[in-house]
């Protein structure tokens, strides 16, 4: 467990999707993912961990901004040892 995520360890697979909204990470985790287990709820950042196409991954929500997703990915890094965080940057003009 760490300050922000409340997961313990071997919760959260090394390979992570970072869609920003927490709203979104639970959509994805409902509607793509087999077997999710919710990992976090802190301040509402819901994380997930399941499988896709046989593949174990997890996904979180990291709220808005830099500040924001810098505190979530160091924590998944160092305190959770995810090794490949892909961000979803949504943009809409």
């Amino acid at each position: 467990m760490s300050i922000h995520i409340a997961a313990k360890q071997g919760e959260i697979a090394d390979k992570i999707l970072l869609p920003g909204d927490p709203l979104r990470a639970k959509f994805i985790a409902e509607n793509f993912l087999e077997d999710s287990v919710c990992f976090n709820e802190v301040r509402n950042m819901f994380g997930y961990t399941g499988t896709y196409k046989g593949e174990r991954v997890s996904v979180m929500g990291t709220g808005m901004g830099m500040p924001s997703i810098s505190i979530y990915a160091r924590e998944l890094i160092v305190d959770y040892g995810v090794k490949n965080l892909f961000v979803w940057e949504l943009q809409v003009h």
